[in-house]
């Protein structure tokens, strides 16, 4: 072949398209018949068994969730136990229930009698991993060398943690400090999923331990007096009956806009109610005295305090308050009444 017969040979292949008509109709060929085989297998027994095991199935009116959630016990790995009941096994379930942190024990308590819980950690689609070292740490059970060295020991014998990268395995941290609990985290359970009751803790570390892809905000916890159905151990107060303009119950843990409310309650004590609350003695509030107080106010006041999450957003619900009467921490963002 000539040179100029090669060039035309050439050119011509150059020019040619690269997706023909042919192409377009045996790609829609291969679109429909790929839909009518995936709607006829969808429709038989196989693929249903498949769904019912790897999904939740919803119907309207019911729900069939077949997740499987494995509990681990504190005696199953060593160390565990330190982490709910501290270095010399002092620390109980009572103790821990009581206060803001009470989420992480009953969170485990729930999850033990869940009809979702398995034995079989190879059936499990989740693990649970409990553990109580918020309140250990309050109680001086741990200290914070200890929270980390043990939770490094704990999970090192998990062979399904380290099976998955940790992606299946939950942990609760029930307080604004998160997963910074565990100096670590970020080396260890950065993959894992993490309940807390607050999604952005930035302002006193560089990195935020949360992930929206992944963790979940939980509420911190509620007396159970107050949530329970019927009588609850205090009832709301008609507004026109509530004593106060504005009150706010808690420390001043020498935080400025707290002491400023303290100091406006000595010169308004008709409208505002401000006590600088202890954790004990005289100027300490028992659970019912706490809410009796909280009620008889038409305003919950939520100065921001070493983060930006507060309960008081919470206990204001059980006591008939909407979140419109609630003076907002600055630097979190809370939906008003007619938006919930």
């Amino acid at each position: 072949m000539s040179a100029n017969n090669k060039w035309r040979a050439m050119s011509h292949h150059q020019h040619q398209p690269l997706c023909t008509r042919t192409h377009q109709i045996g790609a829609l060929l291969l679109v429909a018949t790929t839909f009518f085989f995936t709607r006829m297998l969808s429709t038989s027994t196989l693929s249903t068994s498949v769904v019912h095991v790897s999904q939740p199935r919803f119907q309207w009116g019911q729900s069939q969730l077949s997740l499987k959630i494995y509990v681990y016990q504190e005696n199953e790995i060593d160390g565990l136990k330190e982490l709910l009941r501290g270095r010399d096994a002092k620390i109980t379930d009572e103790a821990c229930l009581k206060g803001q942190w009470g989420s992480q024990v009953k969170i485990h308590k729930l999850l033990l009698q869940s009809k979702q819980r398995t034995w079989k950690k190879e059936e499990a689609d989740l693990f649970f991993v409990p553990s109580y070292v918020k309140c250990a740490r309050m109680m001086g059970g741990l200290n914070d060398k200890e929270i980390n060295s043990t939770y490094v020991k704990v999970i090192s014998q998990m062979p399904y943690f380290r099976l998955s990268g940790g992606r299946n395995h939950i942990f609760v941290f029930p307080s604004g400090a998160g997963a910074h609990l565990f100096k670590s985290w970020a080396t260890y359970i950065n993959r894992s999923i993490i309940l807390t009751p607050e999604g952005d803790r930035t302002d006193k570390r560089d990195t935020s331990a949360f992930n929206t892809w992944k963790d979940i905000i939980i509420p911190g916890n509620i007396d159970d007096g107050m949530t329970k159905t019927g009588d609850t151990t205090v009832q709301p107060l008609p507004l026109s009956k509530r004593k106060y303009l504005a009150n706010y119950l808690g420390r001043a843990q020498g935080k400025a806009g707290r002491l400023k409310l303290i100091e406006l309650s000595k010169q308004f004590p008709e409208k505002l109610e401000c006590p600088d609350l202890k954790f004990s003695g005289p100027d300490k509030l028992g659970r019912k005295e706490y809410f009796e107080h909280l009620r008889n106010s038409k305003f919950c006041l939520a100065p921001r305090g070493e983060s930006s999450w507060t309960l008081r957003f919470y206990e204001s619900f059980f006591c008939g308050m909407c979140s419109s009467y609630i003076i907002r921490s600055n630097r979190i963002a809370i939906p008003e009444c007619h938006r919930l």
